[in-house]
């Protein structure tokens, strides 16, 4: 039995009607011979993993009337049948069949008296292969411990061996109502002065980057240390760049609003090697170019859309804070960096420059807060207070009436380079799937995975309805940029894999009694 970490518990915190704390990922697979079958590779795979991977075999707990964080307990009424799932595509099994699926999956929430995964294996693509939707809630993993889970998951030979039993593991008794009473009760009376030395040394932190060196002395520079944080730097100026803070808020788009239950995924790739052919041609890094092909392709789909601030949008970027060291992998060690992304700028090189200066400022900005001390406050934070704020916010539709700190989430995650497998069969691709929540309709992310990039686009159904023209647009912004650097294709660009056809919004009934239409959906 074990108590979730602050962090992992507000991800269930955030969980409304139509927000749901889930992440997934879509890999894509080969079929290794004709008479393949990948529900039973799957199912075998999983069985095998249980015994040796906790957030497989642990379910939720929750304390009585929210009073404190929840605890894992290994599944006493653990069901593999529940967690592994099988379809399969009606004919032709084209790109946005597979996504339109992929929404009908994130879009429902998972139950909290079973194990938070699930996995579903889809069949029929048009081009023979298969797909695995990888489904686990946040509290479980985040962005590196999911990398490590695919590690697990997957082999780097071809022609390794089957998966055996797995190792055996006891399930626990739920506690009852008493106990987790009396354990909070403890944790109650602590939490107060735990808080505190938290609270101590994140002062500590900050009293060391700003070059104070003794309590005694705070309060006599305390002036001085509230300018060089404000400043970030500016007393040293032979030393330190100058780097200026963002705006407080961001502009408003179409996506920032309150978000409904129903979800759209597009999914695109590009070449690695010819991003790098950008970095290079830019002097910038690769994460730089990302950032640059989002600030376009946003741009272009605001243009499209009459919708285009004429403020930069702001990016929140996750950052990963592991260090290798921690005893737990299976939980969330994740902060946060907000930088600027150029849309209001019209020249795509330009765009670069910006978005480099963007996320050097803000790792700068990041680097001055203890993000480790932060994320072990909200171990202290109060679950009945953060679950009724999250509930009213959704409840009155804040996200309309408020202005959001951010526009986008956009994640840069990288990945294996060298082939995976699984039970023979070779990943070609691994597209994420992220969050959108009430304000943040709308969540880019990155994966790396040999030589090659995959963007995976979640959005809010009514705020982005055609999310795949946003996809197409991300990835003509590459060609933008190779005609604007005059840089040389390390691969030449591919035709995108082909779909129905655009999903449009249907046309609206003006004053005037016009015939109506509709797009295809």
């Amino acid at each position: 039995m074990k108590q979730l970490s602050g962090l992992d518990a507000a991800f269930l915190y955030l969980e409304t009607p139509t927000t749901f704390g889930h992440v997934t990922g879509l890999m894509i697979f080969e079929r290794p011979s004709p008479d393949y079958d990948p529900y039973a590779a799957v199912y075998a795979k999983f069985a095998s993993l249980v015994g040796a991977l906790e957030p497989l075999r642990r379910r939720l707990v929750e304390v009585p009337f929210g009073l404190d964080h929840p605890y894992w307990v290994f599944d006493p009424n653990f069901d593999l049948d529940y967690h592994i799932r099988e379809l399969h595509l009606a004919r032709p099994g084209l790109v946005d069949q597979l996504g339109e699926q992929v929404c009908r999956i994130v879009g429902r929430p998972m139950d909290r008296t079973r194990p938070l995964w699930e996995v579903y294996v889809i069949d029929g693509l048009a081009d023979g292969r298969w797909a695995l939707l990888t489904k686990y809630h946040h509290a479980t993993i985040d962005g590196a411990s999911g990398m490590l889970m695919l590690q697990i998951v997957t082999d780097t030979q071809p022609d390794a061996p089957p998966p055996g039993e797995g190792p055996s593991w006891e399930p626990e008794k739920l506690p009852s109502t008493a106990e987790l009473l009396g354990r909070t009760a403890g944790h109650l009376a602590r939490n107060p002065f735990l808080a505190l030395r938290v609270q101590a040394r994140i002062v500590g932190r900050l009293a060391d980057a700003a070059g104070i060196h003794s309590v005694s002395s705070a309060a006599s520079r305390a002036g001085d240390a509230v300018k060089w944080a404000a400043q970030l730097g500016l007393r040293n100026r032979g030393s330190r760049p100058n780097v200026s803070l963002p705006a407080i808020t961001a502009p408003p788009t179409p996506w920032n609003k309150t978000i409904s239950a129903h979800r759209r995924f597009a999914m695109r790739t590009t070449s690695l090697d010819n991003v790098k052919r950008l970095k290079d041609a830019t002097g910038s890094t690769v994460n730089d170019v990302v950032m640059a092909i989002c600030a376009g392709g946003l741009r272009e789909y605001l243009l499209a859309h009459d919708a285009l601030p004429d403020r930069p949008l702001r990016a929140m970027v996750p950052v990963s804070i592991r260090t290798g060291d921690e005893a737990d992998p299976w939980t969330n060690r994740v902060s946060a960096i907000v930088a600027e992304l150029p849309t209001d700028c019209a020249d795509p090189v330009e765009r670069v420059a910006r978005c480099r200066k963007a996320m050097q400022d803000a790792k700068r900005t990041h680097e001055l807060v203890p993000a480790a001390e932060l994320v072990d406050l909200s171990r202290y934070s109060s679950p009945v207070l953060a679950t009724a704020a999250v509930r009213l916010a959704s409840r009155l539709r804040l996200a309309d009436r408020v202005s959001q700190p951010f526009n986008v989430v956009i994640s840069n995650v990288p990945g294996p380079r060298q082939p995976l497998y699984f039970a023979g069969a070779k990943l070609c691709h691994q597209f994420p799937v992220s969050i959108v929540t009430d304000g943040q309709g709308l969540n880019i992310t990155v994966v790396s995975y040999l030589d090659r990039l995959d963007f995976g686009f979640i959005a809010d159904r009514e705020l982005v309805p055609d999310v795949w023209d946003l996809a197409d647009m991300h990835v003509a912004e590459i060609t933008r940029l190779f005609e604007a650097t005059g840089a040389q294709w390390a691969q030449p660009p591919q035709p995108p894999s082909p779909r129905r056809g655009p999903t449009q919004k249907p046309v609206k009934k003006s004053v005037k009694k016009q015939k109506s239409t509709t797009g295809r959906r």
